[in-house]
């Protein structure tokens, strides 16, 4: 009932152009059933330096007809990283209480600057109008992976044998550095599972190393394995639809996050590093039954499962449940 009140009605994400804040944006946009419009913002050299902090570049002409934040105003509007926020606090400075305003994730701004927050429960900033899950939030729904099951898999996973098990490669960044020991290994693990039969269904990021790849290439060269080589369409969406289990490097919370919403169960492998935040985070993983510890050798291939986890739906249903008990707050006072 509470996502029928807001179904159809209009939203903005606005958006710094980062394809992974959008996609948070959008998961949460269609879980609400919006109908919306992402508007990319143009901050000038002083407000990427100083944003949050900054007002909107004048050169914007916020609120101004004809520019690109203008009248009629939205009933929801979200937006995710630091760049982005004081186009947030602008449009409740000109809308007021017309729209529904979102941040996710945490810029470092009072929590006043939003009607309401997402943060990941491993950040351990809390407030009345924050909510939190263990994951965060994406496009992957439930009714899309069930369109995507309903459709053939990749003429190219099948070459290889089932179980298949997909495996998503991070690399080094702030918490984490895949070091030549850490590289072996997981090219060893990797070929103990092709051993026990399983079809590995491999996909690098960005980050991924080519030394990673290449020790994962010659460690199991003898065995059928797909590789994606970043041609053609990107398999990442046939891979959760179809994969029997994964295999996910602990660098990224995405990455790792991702999967949980299958049920299906998330070997993690940790290189070197780590950090206190992305403690509690796969802590809370494993706690849920999502993940377990990726052996150093495979010699059965372990199956479990565990309640599916999609952030984008629970948030929705907060951001909805908040925006009905102020519009039901705001009818009152009209009537009095």
């Amino acid at each position: 009932m509470l996502l029928a009140a807001v179904r159809g009605r209009l939203g903005w994400i606005i958006s710094d152009g980062k394809a992974g804040h959008e996609a948070q944006c959008r998961g949460v946009f269609e879980a609400l059933g919006l109908s919306y419009e992402i508007k990319r913002i143009s901050p000038g050299r002083l407000q990427r330096a100083l944003a949050p902090y900054v007002p909107v570049a004048r050169s914007e002409q916020f609120g101004a007809p004809g520019s690109t934040f203008a009248p009629p105003w939205p009933d929801f509007a979200i937006a995710a990283g630091r760049l982005t926020a004081p186009y947030i606090r602008a449009l409740k400075q000109h809308a007021g209480r017309a729209t529904y305003t979102i941040i996710l994730q945490d810029p470092k701004v009072p929590l006043s600057t939003a009607d309401l927050f997402w943060m990941p429960e491993h950040d351990l900033r809390r407030g009345a109008n924050v909510v939190t899950t263990i994951v965060a939030p994406h496009r992957f729904s439930p009714a899309r992976l069930a369109d995507l099951r309903a459709t053939a898999p990749p003429a190219a996973f099948l070459t290889v044998p089932r179980p298949w098990v997909a495996v998503l490669l991070g690399g080094d960044g702030s918490s984490y550095n895949f070091a030549p020991a850490d590289q072996a290994r997981l090219a060893g693990v990797l070929q103990s599972i092709a051993v026990q039969g399983a079809g590995l269904l491999i996909t690098p990021s960005r980050r991924t190393a080519p030394s990673l790849m290449s020790a994962i290439a010659e460690a199991t060269a003898d065995y059928s394995r797909f590789v994606w080589d970043g041609t053609g369409e990107n398999p990442y969406p046939a891979m959760l639809a179809h994969a029997d289990r994964f295999v996910v490097t602990a660098d990224s919370v995405n990455m790792c996050g991702e999967p949980a919403v299958t049920g299906r169960p998330i070997h993690l492998f940790s290189p070197s590093g780590g950090s206190p935040k992305f403690q509690r985070f796969h802590g809370a993983l494993v706690r849920h039954g999502a993940t377990r510890a990726l052996p150093d050798m495979v010699m059965t291939l372990d199956d479990w499962s565990y309640p599916p986890l999609y952030a984008a739906v629970d948030i929705a249903r907060a951001i909805a449940e908040r925006w009905e008990r102020r519009r039901a707050m705001l009818s009152g006072r009209a009537g009095t």
